[in-house]
């Protein structure tokens, strides 16, 4: 039999990683239509922002479940569901005219549709596909799934400038449509659909047992073994801080904030941007060094810089760019969701590897109630206190606690009464 030259893994995680930089781009929309839906209906910030929430909220909250739905129906049907909500929920947003009709068709509908891929998505792909390299692969799939959410906003930005608000509405709607036979006709459910061993699989590795179970049942039963585990509460602490510090709190409010300052949208837009291209180099790194070191001591690094960088932000925000500017730019992308991969290999430890991407799908749901609370938040005191910078204080303050949580993080085995059914 003549020896592939390409594993079928890797071209699951090329499909991956091109639908996910696509589909971030959805979430991307909201942070360059806040000031021009202020200025079209003259909404306040924070009834906008409020839609923004319930986009992060309901879209961490549907992860577990959707995990457990890729594990019930298959992650391809999954995928394409969602994204067909996706297209259908933006394509409807360009008719609204109250605040409602946008955290309706934004805010819960683009919101579920979103959460049932992201990065729930690419812990799914690489847990099924990857024994070796996992943490590399992980780093990719997630520095794809963010750097897409921000390498859009240049392009969105000029339509809003140019075309209006509704351009970006058909925008994304025609992107998610576009997406569904690209999964469909590319997209191999597993590797014993696709007749392979898992890539880095040793010769006499055995396919686990396929166990059809309730999704719904299987993502809650699963909260309920892993909260027994003090690791699970270290972990999804730490990550609530880490929504509320990046898509919450500065993928939502950079723009603003920076046009506060006197920025043009377009320019702001950039530099927020240029976090996305970065955080592809260090979510991909740090992928590569969850491979090879203690992922506890990287969470550690990687909150601790966070909070450091956010105490400077408020004084680094100028009419123009600044070399300040760029420095904080090039290293809170770097950081910006480098805690992703060491987090994910973190879950397999709480109840085994069989659950651990259900645990990440709980762990990811407090990182977006964190973004949820910050992306209103933010606009709360914007709208009390004139400008962010209280809102960025605290964010910092928050992630110098985080580095110290996660160090409370054991490597003790997973207790035999917590992982039995």
């Amino acid at each position: 039999m003549t020896e592939r030259r390409i594993h079928p893994a890797w071209i699951a995680a090329i499909v991956t990683f091109f639908t996910l930089i696509a589909t971030s781009g959805f979430r991307a929309a909201p942070s360059v239509l806040i000031v021009p839906l202020q200025n079209s209906f003259g909404w306040s910030r924070a009834s906008i922002s409020t839609a923004i929430s319930i986009n992060v909220l309901v879209y961490g909250l549907t992860a577990p479940f959707a995990a457990a739905l890729m594990e019930r129906f298959g992650i391809r049907r999954v995928v394409m569901v969602a994204l067909a909500t996706v297209g259908t929920g933006a394509w409807c947003t360009q008719y609204i005219n109250r605040p409602w009709h946008l955290m309706l068709l934004w805010g819960f509908i683009v919101g579920g549709g979103t959460g049932s891929m992201a990065l729930v998505f690419a812990a799914s792909i690489a847990n099924r596909w990857f024994i070796k390299n996992k943490g590399l692969v992980v780093g990719i799939l997630t520095a794809s799934s963010a750097a897409g959410n921000l390498i859009f906003l240049p392009g969105l930005s000029h339509l809003v400038t140019r075309y209006g608000w509704k351009s970006v509405s058909v925008t994304v709607s025609l992107g998610a449509f576009l997406m569904v036979p690209v999964i469909f006709l590319f997209l191999k459910e597993s590797p014993l659909h696709a007749a392979v061993k898992p890539y880095g699989a040793p010769e006499d590795y055995v396919y686990p047992e396929i166990v059809r179970r309730n999704a719904g049942r299987e993502a809650i039963d699963t909260l309920k073994r892993a909260s027994k585990v003090k690791n699970f509460w270290f972990l999804s602490g730490s990550f609530f801080i880490c929504g509320l510090s990046t898509s919450g709190l500065i993928g939502t409010h950079f723009i603003p904030a920076a046009m506060d300052h006197g920025m043009v949208m377009d320019t702001a837009a950039s530099l927020l941007a240029l976090v996305g291209i970065f955080d592809v180099v260090g979510t991909m790194a740090s992928g590569w060094l969850t491979d090879r070191v203690d992922p506890i001591k990287l969470l550690f690094f990687y909150y601790f810089l966070r909070g450091l960088s956010l105490f400077l932000l408020p004084s680094i925000l100028f009419s123009s760019i600044h070399a300040s500017t760029l420095v904080f730019v090039i290293f809170y992308g770097l950081d910006w969701v480098a805690t992703v991969p060491p987090t994910v290999i973190l879950c397999r430890r709480v109840l085994g590897p069989s659950s651990g991407t259900v645990v990440y799908g709980w762990v990811f749901a407090c990182h977006q109630i964190g973004g949820s609370i910050a992306a209103l938040g933010g606009a709360i005191i914007h709208d009390k206190l004139g400008n962010y910078a209280a809102a960025f204080y605290a964010a910092g303050v928050l992630c110098i606690i985080a580095s110290y949580a996660v160090l409370q993080i054991t490597r003790e085995d997973v207790p035999a009464q917590v992982t039995s059914r």
